[in-house]
Parts: C-alpha cells; sequence; structure tokens
C-alpha cells in the first residue's frame, strides 16, 4: 500500500517536545487501522541537518532517521519545521538551511513552520506574499524583524497554498488534522484523538479562552484585554481603546478596578513590562527594539520603567547581574502571568 501522504519532519535544535510529540502522535494514529504505529496511509521520515541526534528545550535528545541534504525531494509532500524556543537565533539559522529550503520549495513541497519555525522561513525569504501565524507571544517581535509579512493575529494556524504557519503547542494537533483530512479524508483525520484525549479538532480561528482571564469579569474587560495584546506596541491611549470598545475611558476603569483592583493603564503598562522583560531573557535585541515592540516608546524611557518595576537596570536583568527578581505578590490567572498589584 502506497501512503497518501508523505512528510519529512526537521526539528531545529532546542525545539519544543510538546508541538512535536502531538503531531507526530496525530500521524501515527491516522497511519494505521488499527493502534499498531504501521506507516500505511501516511509516512514520515525524521532528519536533521547533518544527521546528528537533535536536543529539545527540554534537555531529551530526539534521534533522527536521515541526513536531510541526502534525500529525495519527489517522494515528500511537505517538509514540517519544529523551530527552536528562541525565535532570534531561529533566524539566523537562515545561511545553514536556505539553499535546502530553497530546493525543497523549487521541489513543489510544501513548507511547514511550526512554533518559531516562521522565523527561520521568513529570514530565508520563503514567506513573501504569503500570510503568517505565530505564537502570541512573539508576535510584537515577528512584526519588528519581518514587517513587509502579513501577520494574522492570534490564530491557531495558516494554510496558505505552499507555506503553511502554526502557533505551536497543541494547535500542532488541529493543523495535523487539517493536512491529513485534505490527504487521507476526514474520518481517517480524526480518527485517535480520543485516545490522546482530545473532544474535538479547532478550527484555525479558534479564540483560546486560556487568553481570557476569567469569568468573573466583564465581557467589556476581556475585549479590553484582547485589544491590549492585539496593539501592545502601539501608541495608543486609554480614551482610544475605551473608544474601540464604545464606552468611556472612566466606565473602562470602573470595570478595571472592580475585575483587578487597578486601572486600564496601570494594567496596560505592566503587560507590556512584563513582554519587555521576557524579552530582555529570551533574546539579544536592542533596548530600542523592544522598547517599540512594547509600545514603550524609546530605550530610555524602557530602562526607567524596567528599573522602577523590576528594582534593576535592564542590562543587569538581561546579563543575570543581580539575583533573579521573584514577584511574590498573589498572581492572576490572566496574560504573561501579570501581577495583581504591579507598580503604578
Amino acid at each position: 500500500m502506497t501512503p497518501d501522504i508523505h512528510l519529512l519532519i526537521l526539528p531545529l535544535s532546542d525545539f519544543a517536545l510538546l508541538p512535536f510529540g502531538a503531531f507526530l502522535d496525530k500521524l501515527r494514529f491516522s497511519a494505521d487501522d488499527e493502534d499498531y504505529s504501521q506507516q500505511r496511509y501516511c509516512s514520515w521520515t525524521l532528519a536533521s541537518l547533518t544527521g546528528e541526534p537533535v536536543p529539545s528545550s527540554s534537555g531529551a535528545v530526539m534521534q533522527v532517521q536521515a541526513i536531510a541534504e541526502q534525500l529525495q525531494w519527489e517522494n515528500y509532500d511537505y517538509l514540517v519545521l519544529f523551530g527552536s524556543r528562541n525565535a532570534e537565533a531561529t533566524a539566523a539559522l537562515a545561511p545553514h538551511y536556505q539553499r535546502l529550503l530553497k530546493r525543497a520549495a523549487r521541489a513543489g513541497v510544501k513548507l511547514v513552520a511550526i512554533d518559531n519555525a516562521a522565523f527561520l522561513l521568513a529570514a530565508c525569504g520563503l514567506l513573501d506574499g504569503h500570510k503568517v501565524v505565530v505564537h502570541w507571544r512573539h508576535e510584537a517581535e515577528f512584526r519588528a524583524s519581518f514587517p513587509h509579512l502579513q501577520l494574522l493575529r492570534e490564530q491557531l494556524y495558516c494554510i496558505d497554498g505552499a507555506r503553511i504557519t502554526c502557533a505551536g503547542g497543541t494547535a500542532a494537533i488541529d493543523l495535523a488534522v487539517e493536512l491529513l483530512a485534505g490527504a487521507c479524508g476526514r474520518a481517517r483525520a480524526l480518527k485517535g484523538l480520543a485516545d490522546m484525549l482530545v473532544d474535538e479538532s479547532r478550527d484555525s480561528r479558534h479564540a483560546l479562552r486560556s487568553l481570557e482571564t476569567g469569568a468573573g469579569q466583564g465581557r467589556q474587560v476581556q475585549r479590553a484585554l484582547a485589544l491590549m495584546r492585539h496593539h501592545l506596541g502601539a501608541r495608543w491611549s486609554i480614551e482610544q481603546l475605551a473608544g474601540e470598545l464604545g464606552i468611556s475611558r472612566r466606565q473602562l476603569d470602573r470595570q478595571f478596578q472592580a475585575s483587578h483592583g487597578m486601572s486600564a493603564k496601570a494594567w496596560w503598562l505592566e503587560m507590556r513590562l512584563q513582554q519587555a522583560r521576557w524579552r530582555l531573557l529570551n533574546a539579544s535585541h536592542s533596548l530600542a527594539q523592544i522598547a517599540d515592540e512594547v509600545g514603550l516608546g524609546d530605550a530610555s524611557y524602557l530602562g526607567k520603567c524596567v528599573k522602577r518595576r523590576f528594582g534593576c537596570t535592564a542590562l543587569a536583568l538581561r546579563t543575570g547581574a543581580t539575583r533573579p527578581f521573584r514577584d511574590t505578590r498573589p498572581l492572576l490567572q490572566g496574560h504573561c502571568g501579570v501581577p495583581n498589584k504591579p507598580v503604578q
């Protein structure tokens, strides 16, 4: 029996195990009539650039079956890349992977970027003219690095012709279902979801309830939080934000005080600072770029805000020249683990 779909899977160093395992296990369940793990209806090959094992971000090491450069592209329908946890480092791999990826594209192989692998495809010029999805945490960074590309906000995945991008995490299951459905039919694509303890596959535009901060808050506050995430780098005023919601600033602040014990402005500043802190710890971009990404103007103002909020300079935070910051205040179940009482 000839499989209906052939995939070459290429994890990059420091890849995340969750989307990798989720995607691969969905293939496994759909590949056979029973749970025998035989590659009858779909087949895949694990490869790396050199044939060496690939370390994951958790430290587990993945053995591979092949050297990617030695494979025949006519044997594959998709090349699936799993990105590193560090988006900047993933983009920096472009000189090493560009020839391989362009050869695959010329051969008609569809390129699939899961997690931060979209940064690699973009750095290689292989996403030009295509819509792109990345993890919500990396949207501002991607927009700053590749402003000419069309970024779709907070979608799980996007299938745009021969370019496919996915935010990562469990969205890899939903993407696998869509790819399998096109090749093997919907029934086979859905096979095994119950075994994976997954209720159903989600549409690419599925809105994550986990990005909301709880059922106890009003819908206006939920909408405000979504707008804050979407416009993290914009120079919006709270009046503009309230205007988008059709209410006054006073009404918006009253709702934030009731649900979060602080003003909408204080919450938005904290959201920006938490993202800036995460970027300082996980990337080497300049303070000016990070300040622009999170809507805090320039490097000087960002530095002042970081010092006031975290008690150390941005450089000390980045280099670990100070004790690790520990916020012992209670956390809300919200965006970026925003503390209950940020410095205002």
